[in-house]
């Protein structure tokens, strides 16, 4: 359990009580939010976090109070289920939401710059901008130019396994489809399940989508179908899920009913899957040091292609952003600029086990292993998209647009594809424009 004397958490208001929030407790050490009621010389700040698993939440909490110690300032946390709040978030920052919200870089970012619910933070770049590289400056840049996000960490999707696992059975990683499935085959014959996979939360499946696109069709080519310009109905997005059709007997069968958090758990703890595709956030459900140690993985395999060369993958961005009329914008701000340092986002990986610093000067001496790993693929990628659900519009990526469809793809992957594809470019066109 989170929390400290002065801890408490708040429901979000704007949701009208939609939002399910995960309340902070006292008596435990080193992750405590606020470590004080009384507020220091900058007051009293809040904080709306999207983290609700136990690692994560923890390792929020942790960054808070490092970030509490430098700045004087005290900062209440809301901890908010993970989904919930990523659905709900629209209607949160149109109501009265907190000062500082833990979000995400990139599309998902601009959209909400550009309906004014965001307030630019260009005196906090000042301070913190040299600490971070051109690739995280355009990730946090609003299409106006202004800074409205800080970068905290990022990970990749990747497939990941048991080391032990493919010592034990002699396994080696592949690195062509062709080699995947013949290891999927081969695991199969050994009892294995050769994919973990869940979807209950409707956005897991955003990665194999995305993983398989950027392989058969490029990587300009999968962020123009995000944002609009080519089209869903293309024979080139066909032929993605044609492939996935075809390799679908290697997921774990039952995917819809099933949070990732599980099928995590079925390769990382009970070793009866034997590679799983998700970020490596997965490692978060490895219950112990040598579990996480004993987690290896490799990029999602080459398929032939011309566009194997990108090397292209996701690495999703998190961070933090200020909402449009923070009620202490001074004791916020000096939170993002402490946000901005190696030192702020060490204590944040240091907890979170599958997640990789952002700043130039944090220091990746202590990283464990599969850290190490995630930053070096992260570092060999030759084109990054965000995901999905970040690199497309909010309300076509939401429950009611991809998340709903790839439910429908995964529970009759036998459906016509033209038109469950005619469908998709259909609800996209119904859209408003976006501002």
């Amino acid at each position: 359990m989170i929390g400290s004397s002065g801890a408490r958490s708040r429901a979000l208001t704007g949701l009208a009580g939609m939002l399910l929030v995960v309340s902070a407790c006292s008596g435990s050490s080193g992750s405590a939010a606020p470590s004080s009621g009384g507020g220091g010389a900058l007051g009293t700040t809040t904080l709306g976090s999207n983290e609700s698993d136990p690692q994560p939440k923890q390792a929020v909490h942790a960054l808070v109070d490092y970030c509490q110690t430098k700045t004087g300032a005290t900062i209440t946390v809301s901890d908010n289920d993970h989904n919930t709040f990523q659905n709900q978030i629209s209607s949160y920052l149109q109501g009265a939401p907190d000062d500082i919200v833990k979000w995400f870089a990139g599309h998902r970012l601009r959209f909400f710059a550009n309906q004014g619910l965001l307030s630019p933070i260009d005196d906090v770049w000042a301070d913190i901008g040299k600490n971070y590289g051109d690739a995280f400056k355009v990730a946090s840049t609003g299409d106006d130019g202004k800074m409205y996000f800080v970068p905290n960490i990022n990970y990749p999707w990747v497939v990941m396994y048991r080391k032990s696992v493919f010592q034990e059975k002699g396994y080696t990683v592949p690195k062509t489809l062709d080699e995947f499935k013949t290891l999927g085959d081969k695991m199969k014959t050994d009892g294995l399940v050769p994919l973990a996979f869940g979807d209950q939360d409707g956005w897991p499946a955003m990665g194999t989508f995305d993983i398989l696109n950027m392989r058969m069709n490029g990587y300009d080519f999968h962020v123009g179908l995000m944002n609009g310009k080519e089209k869903w109905s293309d024979p080139k997005v066909k032929a993605v899920f044609q492939t996935w059709k075809d390799l679908l007997p290697y997921f774990q069968e039952g995917a819809p009913g099933r949070k990732w958090q599980d099928a995590a758990k079925t390769m990382i703890v009970d070793k009866k899957a034997g590679m799983y595709f998700l970020g490596t956030f997965a490692a978060q459900q490895a219950p112990t040091p040598e579990d996480v140690a004993d987690i290896g993985f490799f990029p999602f395999p080459t398929m032939g292609t011309q566009f194997d060369s990108e090397s292209a993958i996701d690495a999703p961005i998190d961070g933090f952003m200020l909402s449009a009329k923070p009620k202490n914008p001074e004791a916020a701000k000096a939170f993002l600029k402490c946000v901005g340092t190696g030192a702020a986002q060490k204590t944040y990986t240091d907890i979170s086990s599958g997640d990789v610093a952002t700043a130039n000067d944090a220091d990746a001496s202590k990283y464990n292993q599969l850290q190490k790993d995630a930053a070096a693929i992260i570092k060999a990628s030759g084109r990054i998209a965000q995901f999905l659900d970040r690199d497309a519009r909010s309300d076509f990526a939401g429950p009611s647009g991809m998340q709903g469809f790839l439910l429908s793809f995964l529970n009759d992957p036998n459906q016509d594809l033209d038109k469950f594809l005619s469908g998709i470019q259909a609800y996209y066109d119904s859209l408003p424009p976006e501002k």
